[in-house]
C-alpha cells in the first residue's frame, strides 16, 4: 500500500515586538568603523574631558548643597517603587577601579574635588569648568529612571542632573561640528582598575550633535 505524505505548512514566527528590522538596523561596516570615528572626533566636533559624578550623598554634601534636592521633573514618572538606596549605591559597575560589582567601597578612593571638565574641539572658545561652577550654571532637576544595564539587570532611581543639550549650549560649538566626544579621566595611581591592559583608557564615548539634542541625553 502506498502512503502519500503532504509537505509540510511552513512555520510561522511571530517576531518579537523588540525586534528591529533589518532596514532600519544600522549598516555593521559602520558600526565596526565606530572606533576609528570616536578616535577622530577631536578633528570634527566638540570635545568633552570629564569624569564620573560623586555620589548623591557626596554631592548633597559639597559646596553647593543648597541646590539639592532639585525641583523633580513631573514628566519622567515610573510606575514601580525606587530600588533602595543601600542596594542602588553599591551594586554597580565602576572599571576604572575593578569588573566586579562589589566595587564601592574601592570606588570611594576616587577623589572628586576639586574636578574640572575641559571643553575643547570645534567650539567657539575652549575653556575648563570646575564641576561645582557647572552645577550652578545650568539649572538641577530631578528624574524618576528605570535603569536598564547592558548587563541584563535593571534598577529604579532617582537621577539629578541637566539635559545634555544644555551643555552643549554652554560649549557654544561652531555650527560645522557633528559630533560630542567624550573622554574619561585617566589616573591609574588613583584608579586602580586603569592599569589593568584588557581595556584602553581614557574610556572614550560619542554621539551626534542630533543625539546630543534628545531630551533624554
Amino acid at each position: 500500500m502506498n502512503t502519500i505524505h503532504s509537505p509540510a505548512a511552513p512555520a510561522i514566527i511571530a517576531m518579537p515586538a523588540w525586534r528591529l528590522a533589518d532596514a532600519l538596523a544600522t549598516p555593521e561596516a559602520v558600526f565596526l568603523n565606530r572606533r576609528k570615528v570616536l578616535a577622530g572626533l577631536g578633528m570634527g566636533g566638540l570635545a568633552l574631558s570629564a569624569g564620573s559624578l560623586a555620589p548623591r550623598t557626596a554631592i548633597a554634601q559639597g559646596a553647593n548643597a543648597s541646590l539639592y534636592p532639585a525641583t523633580r521633573n513631573e514628566a519622567f514618572a515610573i510606575d514601580r517603587e525606587l530600588t533602595p538606596e543601600e542596594v542602588n549605591s553599591t551594586y554597580n559597575n565602576f572599571y576604572e577601579f575593578g569588573s566586579h560589582k562589589q566595587i564601592s567601597d574601592a570606588a570611594q578612593a576616587l577623589v572628586t574635588s576639586p574636578w574640572d571638565i575641559e571643553i575643547g574641539g570645534m567650539v567657539e572658545e575652549p575653556k575648563t569648568i570646575a564641576f561645582e561652577d557647572l552645577e550652578r550654571a545650568i539649572p538641577l532637576e530631578e528624574r524618576l529612571y528605570r535603569h536598564r544595564c547592558v548587563e541584563a539587570w535593571s534598577m529604579t532611581i532617582p537621577w539629578t542632573g541637566f539635559p545634555l543639550a544644555k551643555l552643549v549650549e554652554l560649549a557654544k560649538p561652531l555650527a560645522s561640528a557633528k559630533y560630542i566626544r567624550f573622554e574619561t579621566f585617566n589616573d591609574p595611581a588613583m584608579a586602580s582598575g586603569q592599569k589593568q591592559v584588557w581595556y584602553p583608557w581614557p574610556y572614550v564615548e560619542g554621539v551626534t550633535m542630533a543625539e546630543a539634542a534628545n531630551d533624554l541625553a
